[in-house]
């Protein structure tokens, strides 16, 4: 195990017996196969990136198929600068989203589901939540190994069964994710400049064809969509992202690298990809993306363009693995190496995605949108307003470890959950995402007004 590593085998449980010892044996093997990368402790300074490493991983997160799927969507139902607005829109709240709790895990060094132990949903709510968000990123896992799979099949117009290129992709992206941030690292150097030189040859070839006026200017090809539901599609579409921002921003240096990461990294992918789908829309009268993409830059285009689809399905992965490492270890004081869980993950996502997921599981997750923003709203609410763990936080912090105690269960978490999704469902104006965080984010501060900080 490398020195990045070595703190977190103080997490590993004792062993008492027999079976104590064989599963320790088991667990510092499967660490030796990969990373562990701190799923359960602090991120030393020493391990930390710079800002521009993370930040081209958040933009990979957003240089995918299905954000291009997105823009052409909103491209589809919106006249070009309806949709710049709808973009803009959601771009701010997933900043403002993404800067706050990202500030919070780099300050801690902490990822999402350790960190929300004392940012308002305790030990049992923590384990709820990672293991809801497990479930989303799972199921998000297989509806893109499916994409990139059946991508692989059309490009390579064989008669293989699809089953095979999804194995074949599911353990690619397994392998990259068992091997960590450090490796995710490097398949986001050689993917994302690919997926922009693709972009900029798409809007040329489009151009080439169209006059950009006209572009611009032209009514939506299909029924008209209003600026809020096309911002709560944008918000939608990333907002479990901009939730987990900690699971990344654990490796940044200070608050300022969160804030130049998540304007550059977010921005750039929104508004890139995003308006890039929207003028291809309007150039094809499609939404539909693979009919875009053949049309506009052809196999080698459309090839680097399913390929870096792997980019978003590695953050999957990793955060689901991250996320259940947490729960396992929460509710039966056990550590599961972060590999040993990647694998068990990517299996899961791959058979999800062989089964068909891709054609069932979109409805499921659309509803995403809205159960997702009342956590980062109860994250921001305790983080910065209640207050009621910064101190014994900022005690543990100098010294690497983690405050000894968590709040005792109780049903306030579930309360301020319930209380935004029911925001984000039950008020007709606005953008159903900001409700849901504002419902939490509110619900949270009232339920525990006057409680005694730690």
């Amino acid at each position: 195990m490398s020195a990045r590593d070595g703190p977190e085998t103080r997490e590993t449980p004792r062993a008492g017996q027999h079976h104590g010892r064989a599963a320790t044996a088991r667990a510092r093997r499967w660490a030796a196969i990969g990373r562990d990368d701190f799923p359960l402790a602090r991120v030393p300074e020493a391990a930390r990136y710079p800002w521009w490493s993370v930040a081209v991983q958040r933009f990979g997160e957003l240089s995918a198929l299905s954000q291009l799927l997105l823009g052409a969507t909103l491209g589809f139902h919106m006249t070009f600068w309806g949709a710049f607005w709808a973009i803009t829109l959601g771009v701010v709240l997933l900043e403002v989203v993404a800067v706050l709790t990202g500030i919070a895990g780099q300050r801690e060094g902490l990822s999402t589901y350790v960190l929300a132990q004392w940012t308002g949903l305790g030990r049992h709510g923590s384990s709820l939540f990672g293991l809801c968000t497990a479930v989303s990123l799972v199921g998000w896992f297989g509806v893109q190994n499916a994409i990139f799979a059946k991508g692989l099949a059309a490009l390579a117009g064989t008669q293989v069964p699809l089953w095979v290129y999804c194995v074949l992709t599911g353990a690619a992206v397994t392998l990259i994710v068992i091997y960590g941030f450090s490796s995710m690292a490097w398949t986001s150097y050689i993917t994302v400049p690919l997926f922009l030189a693709l972009s900029a040859w798409a809007i040329r070839s489009a151009l080439a064809r169209h006059e950009l006026a006209d572009l611009l200017s032209m009514p939506p090809p299909g029924e008209p969509m209003s600026i809020a539901a096309g911002a709560t599609l944008v918000a939608g579409g990333f907002i479990v992202g901009a939730v987990l921002t900690p699971d990344m921003t654990r490796y940044n240096r200070s608050a300022a690298d969160v804030v130049k990461q998540t304007l550059v990294g977010v921005t750039l992918g929104e508004y890139t990809i995003g308006l890039t789908g929207v003028l291809l829309a309007h150039a094809v009268q499609s939404a539909d993306v693979v009919h875009i993409v053949t049309t506009e830059v052809g196999v080698a285009g459309a090839a680097i363009l399913v390929t870096a689809t792997v980019k978003i399905n590695d953050w999957n992965l990793y955060s689901a693995s991250l996320a259940l490492v947490n729960t396992v270890h929460q509710t039966t004081n056990r550590h599961v190496p972060r590999s040993a869980m990647t694998l068990a993950v990517g299996t899961a996502g791959t058979a999800l995605s062989i089964a068909g997921i891709l054609e069932h599981l979109i409805g499921f997750l659309t509803l995403l949108g809205i159960a997702f923003p009342p956590i980062a709203g109860i994250m921001i609410a305790e983080y910065y307003v209640v207050r009621r763990h910064r101190a014994v936080l900022e005690r543990t912090r100098s010294a690497g470890s983690l405050p000894a105690q968590v709040e005792p269960p109780s049903l306030r978490p579930l309360l301020a959950w319930a209380g935004g999704v029911a925001a984000g469902y039950l008020i007709d104006a606005g953008i159903p995402a900001i409700n849901a965080l504002l419902g939490g984010l509110l619900a949270h501060v009232t339920l525990n007004r006057g409680k005694a900080a730690s």
